[in-house]
């Protein structure tokens, strides 16, 4: 068994953390720069500096929506998760079952999520239900559509290897198909997490009683644009953490998964 140098593993996550940083360090300099050579009024679009200056006026506030809004994007995902994963699995079981119920999915995936919102608000009433709902609904149709895609991609060469060792339908789906989807699993996963950040941001925007959403919709009703980038800020690192955390989960369970994909 090989083993990883001390270097060589600190070298990988050196340039793991610090390429990101680097591009996010590079991009908020663009937008610092692009204002202040255009010498852009902040109610326009403000400088980083006065983004940062308001969230120093409301920490407290604002980490709390934060909290708020990652709260219901991750109840959400999860419930969209074992469902969407269930609901694929029993679609790539049964032929027919995937014929009869993947169109009426397609169609309902097809109505726009911001005209079920209102409607959400009707039948749930106010609270964090309806954007717990919003965001399973945002959710759901990637993690089904990418789980089937890598059920049914498994290669012939797999199939035939696990008749010739005689293995059971149940052993085949759990030594072979299964091993071979989770990398397509966890794209519809990664994918899934990053709605899941805009379905809560649309049922607080419907319903702006908390949560980041709720802060946008009010410092726009004032006119505080830096307070609203401020959110937007903090919607976008708490929406990069979230995928990044469910891109670890796939290095520790799915190692093999990036070759696979190459």
């Amino acid at each position: 068994m090989t083993r990883t140098r001390p270097g060589r593993w600190w070298g990988r996550a050196g340039s793991g953390l610090g390429l990101p940083l680097l591009g996010a360090t590079l991009g908020i300099a663009l937008w610092w720069g692009i204002v202040a050579a255009l010498e852009i009024d902040p109610f326009f679009l403000p400088a980083p500096p006065d983004v940062v200056e308001a969230f120093l006026r409301l920490p407290g506030h604002l980490l709390g929506a934060t909290w708020v809004t990652m709260l219901e994007a991750v109840v959400g995902f999860g419930i969209a998760a074992l469902t969407g994963l269930t609901v694929a699995l029993i679609l790539a079981a049964s032929r027919v079952v995937e014929r009869m119920t993947l169109p009426l999915l397609a169609a309902t995936n097809a109505v726009p999520k911001v005209a079920l919102a209102p409607l959400l608000l009707v039948w749930m009433g106010f609270g964090s239900e309806p954007k717990i709902v919003m965001v399973v609904l945002v959710c759901f149709f990637p993690i089904v559509v990418s789980t089937m895609a890598g059920l049914t991609s498994t290669p012939v060469e797999l199939h035939e290897l696990a008749r010739s060792l005689s293995a059971s339908r149940w052993r085949t789906f759990v030594k072979f198909r299964l091993p071979w989807a989770l990398p397509q699993v966890f794209v519809g996963l990664k994918l899934a997490i990053s709605l899941a950040i805009i379905g809560a941001v649309i049922g607080e925007v419907v319903n702006p009683d908390r949560g980041l959403g709720a802060v946008i919709v009010s410092s726009g009703s004032t006119a505080d644009t830096p307070l609203a980038f401020a959110a937007l800020a903090l919607l976008a690192i708490l929406g990069a953490a979230l995928f990044y955390l469910v891109a670890a989960v796939e290095r520790l369970l799915v190692p093999w998964s990036r070759e696979v994909t190459g």
